[in-house]
């Protein structure tokens, strides 16, 4: 027995072929675009989850601090490796300590690199004491330079040195003195009344460091 076409209630009749196929491409259609809605609210729940576990999930900590330079812990293991007194700025508010290093070679230095706080301000001045060594020394960091001058600081004679600008290492200005068997020798690119004053305060330790040799 042959199947009888189906009535459709809306027709009262049973379908054509070509409403048959109509009504299958249009169910095909709402299918589509149907399916289409839920991938796209899948793929933003997907990618809400993966903000969600980004903001909670990292640790969410302190930003990270500047980098704070032990100048008197390494000073005192220098003092020990050497059995001698070394120079130790005294940092105020103006100063900050960028790196400190004992440096071996023909000469042994300690050395401090020194920058101000404010990063409004600019330049550097390192502070070395090369050991057992004294003013010849110092045109070996200097570009060869030769002492220009002399000058008296906290009642200290210094020797000058004006670079001017045009140095490889940024290096305008320096003065040094004999500290007993060691010379201290300050050099930056900071103005000379910035580093007179940072030799001033190191005149106590360099008379002491005289006194000790």
């Amino acid at each position: 027995m042959s199947k009888q076409p189906r009535i459709v209630a809306e027709l009262g009749r049973p379908e054509t072929p070509e409403e048959t196929a109509e009504r299958k491409a249009e169910f095909s259609k709402k299918y589509r675009a149907s399916q289409n809605f839920r991938n796209l609210i899948a793929a933003l729940i997907v990618t809400l989850a993966v903000v969600a576990v980004i903001i909670f999930a990292v640790p969410r900590g302190e930003p990270a601090s500047e980098h704070n330079v032990d100048v008197p812990g390494i000073a005192a293991d220098v003092e020990s490796t050497m059995q001698r007194p070394v120079i130790v700025p005294e940092l105020d508010d103006f100063w900050r300590a960028n790196a400190a290093d004992l440096q071996g070679g023909a000469t042994t230095v300690w050395n401090i690199t020194l920058a101000p706080a404010d990063e409004d301000e600019r330049g550097f001045i390192r502070v070395a004491q090369a050991f057992d060594a004294d003013s010849s020394w110092a045109p070996q960091m200097l570009g060869g330079t030769a002492p220009t001058d002399s000058t008296s600081i906290g009642g200290l004679e210094w020797d000058v040195y004006a670079l001017g600008t045009d140095t490889d290492n940024n290096v305008s200005y320096a003065v040094g003195t004999q500290a007993g068997e060691d010379y201290i020798l300050l050099y930056g690119s900071r103005s000379a009344d910035s580093t007179a004053e940072l030799a001033e305060s190191l005149v106590p330790q360099i008379r002491s460091i005289s006194e000790a040799s």
